[in-house]
């Protein structure tokens, strides 16, 4: 298999990703509670529009909406032994979709964490958790997709186990990690703490970085704390559409299009290559978001105030670097 990201990688200064898969497909008429991977075989037109809108919007690389498409996740509706054949829907819808563009665009599988909690203070054994994630890139595999993506992860066991599982499935990979917790995953991991771990990998990603999280100016500092690293290696960015707020039964976010535009801009300054958003990144968002990155020139990497003055405040004075600073736990949250 021919690795589109490597190529694209080699010729392009910044590859801009998508955006929510949640988010828009509630738009879409999604109900709280259903398994979005089920809407690859029940509405397949609607995962096509979703693909398309976020490619036309320009998009170089898009996410299958295969996130929660494991058998640990899937087992809470029922359908867990449909793990492989709903992560290959996936893929192959989006293969359909990115073979009828004029320029390179890259299928990214998606693959989200399995929900449990890693031996040895959870059930999920190393093992077990390499089989999980193994099954659903072979799915993702024939589908089509050219790179696996992990995303959303908060333990580096669960991060360790899928890198093994895609080298098994001999397929090309790049990770994130959210970190949502005073600059901290919600297992206590630092951008420091992941640029050494994927360094120590036996099967390293093409890239990793961020997802997710709190804002755009928290996902930020993070990156920030990669580089800081002295990385070689490609830093991914994808943070949510600014603060989600709960107004009128729904969650909202409140990043604008222009806001996003001013975040792609930053993410490039300080770093980072493959540039995206998360929850609450809409089609008109990715559409300023790639204006940004094709009509501003390269700035010197900002600085946290330069960052909070574009993007709003951070969420904690903490930054996750120090080592005396606590690790409060928080609710996984599902990414979109």
């Amino acid at each position: 298999m021919t690795n589109a990201l490597s190529r694209l990688m080699d010729t392009r200064a910044w590859i801009l990703a998508d955006g929510a898969t949640g988010t828009n497909l509630f738009n879409m008429g999604l109900e709280a509670g259903e398994a979005p991977e089920m809407w690859n075989d029940q509405h397949p037109d609607r995962i096509h529009s979703l693909y398309k809108s976020t490619v036309d919007a320009g998009s170089d690389l898009f996410l299958t909406n295969s996130f929660g498409g494991n058998a640990a996740r899937l087992k809470l509706h029922g359908t867990e032994r449909r793990a492989n054949e709903l992560s290959r829907i996936s893929a192959e819808i989006g293969r359909e979709v990115a073979d009828k563009v004029d320029r390179t665009v890259v299928v990214a599988g998606s693959v989200g964490p399995t929900g449990e909690i890693m031996a040895p203070m959870g059930a999920l054994t190393h093992t077990l958790a390499v089989e999980i994630f193994h099954e659903q890139a072979e799915g993702l595999k024939d589908g089509g997709a050219d790179v696996l993506w992990l995303e959303t992860i908060s333990a580096p066991e669960e991060y360790i186990a899928a890198a093994e599982a895609f080298k098994l499935a001999d397929m090309p990979w790049c990770g994130t990690m959210s970190f949502d917790t005073a600059g901290r995953t919600m297992m206590g991991m630092t951008s420091a703490d992941m640029a050494g771990m994927v360094e120590k990998l036996d099967n390293p990603p093409l890239a990793f970085g961020a997802n997710c999280g709190v804002g755009a100016s928290d996902l930020l500092r993070t990156v920030l704390g990669f580089v800081a690293q002295g990385t070689e290696r490609p830093v991914v960015a994808k943070g949510n559409a600014g603060i989600p707020k709960y107004v009128d039964g729904h969650i909202h976010y409140d990043g604008t299009p222009d806001l996003m535009a001013d975040y792609a801009a930053l993410a490039r300054d300080a770093g980072a290559t493959i540039i995206g958003g998360c929850c609450g990144t809409m089609p008109e968002h990715i559409s300023k978001m790639r204006e940004a990155l094709e009509t501003r020139p390269q700035n010197e990497r900002p600085t946290l105030d330069q960052i909070t003055a574009a993007l709003g405040s951070f969420s904690s004075a903490a930054d996750g670097t120090g080592d005396d600073e606590p690790a409060p736990r928080r609710r996984r949250r599902r990414r979109g």
